[in-house]
């Protein structure tokens, strides 16, 4: 590879590490061609981008981002594999749903939302994480509960009410 081939590359990753908020970093070595296609096919479904990297351009990409990366350049050793999803959890679940059938992907680290996690004992973690549609739906649930307590109160001591002041006026009569 070319020293301007390898400019390129940079660029093209630095310009995919600006544009991604969830990256996952995770080495697929010693799957066979098959497997690998079947995971291709499961991140294709799932709408996250996966690609392999030589971990040397995505490092200067990562030092060319404006993002900070903290710890995570760390881990780029062997074989890596990145994956960019929009909502924060996908990879992790791709991830540990692709794992019931093989021992790989191995999660080397994830950088969530600006938040950097390391090592594949983090996946459960991941896995937790609520989208922001997920958690914007719990926020006008837990909003609506109180305002619908108040109503079904309302309506219910309004029957009682009501029949309370039809029954005296039934007996002064």
């Amino acid at each position: 590879m070319t020293r301007e081939e390898k400019s390129l590359v940079i660029k093209e990753l630095t310009a995919e590490l600006a544009n991604n908020a969830n990256i996952y970093l995770a080495d697929i070595s010693g799957l066979n061609a098959g497997t690998t296609s079947d995971l291709r096919r499961a991140a294709f479904k799932a709408n996250v981008k996966l690609a392999v990297v030589k971990n040397t351009l995505l490092e200067k990409a990562m030092e060319a981002s404006e993002r900070d990366f903290g710890e995570l350049p760390t881990v780029l050793k062997g074989n890596t594999s990145v994956m960019y999803s929009e909502t924060g959890n996908v990879p992790a679940k791709l991830i540990k749903t692709f794992r019931k059938k093989s021992d790989k992907p191995l999660l080397k680290g994830a950088f969530i939302e600006e938040a950097v996690y390391i090592g594949d004992e983090q996946l459960d973690m991941l896995v937790d994480i609520k989208s922001k549609e997920e958690l914007i739906g719990e926020i006008v649930g837990l909003l609506q509960s109180p305002a619908k307590n108040v109503i079904s109160a309302l309506k219910s001591g309004g029957g009682t009410i009501a029949g309370i002041i039809k029954t005296l006026s039934e007996k002064s009569e």
